[in-house]
């Protein structure tokens, strides 16, 4: 495991390294400058922004400076905000998304494996049927679009939520759902097709020759085995609530660290934009990693290291 793990951090290094890079150089092949939309500054003070900020500099001292700093983890101040830097954003708005996904993975890993489950039990009839047209709506329908819509009814409307904010749990309970519900439709797809090939196994026929009941057999024997498919989806399920958390957390105004991303972008804030890429990339792919080691605790049949000839 040891071994397994230390080679994977190496990769991670390297995967790193190829993403700061492409980032860089994205951001400088891009045209415009973080200065552009300042209409009213002279061309001197413009000029001496572009020195202090080290933007006059060759591509390759601006390169080495951007390893240097990111190797660590010092991504430098803002271009746009006067006296911030990209670490103090971080620090500040990160734990805020992170409460946002983690409230919305559990919502979607709890409750999309339970409509799973259900939907298998009672196979080809009525739970079964609306378990699956919730499945394939809540995939249909993205996640900005229920957001508007949850925002509209159940905040507007009905006044059971807050409409935006972010000053207690209650305000999470929305943006959370709207990341949520695509995530627990694959979740549950995935879920019931598994846990339909299981119920077909010997073991679990045997299980039921020997009087054992329904949810005894899907607790202890179905479930773990049908899990597989949904560990290999959290990978992909972590990247997907970080990035879709971006067009969330503005809809809702909500104070997290995709509110600064999107705004980076859009004042092309070149220390924002990379500090925060190089972040959310560390994150998705220490992800996958954990996912990697969780296979071998569900199923101890599988080898990290790989199979011998």
């Amino acid at each position: 495991m040891i071994k397994y793990i230390l080679k994977r951090l190496m990769y991670i290094l390297l995967a790193l390294f190829v993403i700061v890079t492409v980032t860089f150089f994205l951001m400088r092949l891009a045209p415009g400058s973080p200065f552009a939309s300042e209409r009213n500054f002279p061309p001197q003070i413009e000029e001496k922004l572009n020195e202090t900020y080290g933007l006059n500099n060759p591509w390759y001292i601006q390169y080495k400076d951007y390893l240097i700093d990111t190797a660590t983890f010092n991504f430098g101040e803002s271009m746009k905000y006067k006296a911030r830097s990209t670490n103090d954003m971080i620090s500040e708005s990160f734990p805020v998304s992170l409460t946002l996904g983690i409230e919305a993975m559990l919502l979607a890993i709890g409750f999309g494996i339970l409509i799973g489950v259900v939907s298998a039990l009672y196979h080809n009839k009525f739970p079964d049927y609306l378990a699956t047209s919730f499945a394939v709506l809540f995939i249909s329908v993205p996640s900005f679009i229920l957001a508007g819509l949850m925002q509209y009814f159940l905040a507007y409307k009905l006044d059971w939520f807050p409409i935006s904010g972010w000053k207690g749990f209650s305000y999470s309970i929305l943006p959370a759902l709207a990341i949520a519900l695509t995530h627990m439709g694959f979740i549950a797809k995935l879920t019931r097709s598994s846990m339909l090939e299981q119920n077909n196994s010997d073991y679990v026929k045997m299980a039921r020759a020997k009087g054992i009941g329904k949810w005894t057999i899907v607790f202890r024997h179905t479930l773990r085995n049908a899990l597989l498919p949904v560990v290999t989806y959290l990978g992909p399920l972590t990247a997907a609530v970080v990035t879709g958390s971006f067009i969330v957390e503005q809809i809702f105004a909500i104070p997290g660290l995709g509110k600064h991303f999107v705004q980076s972008i859009t004042n092309r804030d070149y220390t924002v934009i990379m500090g925060t890429t190089v972040f959310y990339s560390i994150i998705l792919l220490f992800a996958v990693l954990i996912v990697d080691i969780l296979y071998s605790v569900i199923d101890p049949r599988i080898k990290l290291k790989g199979a011998k000839k």
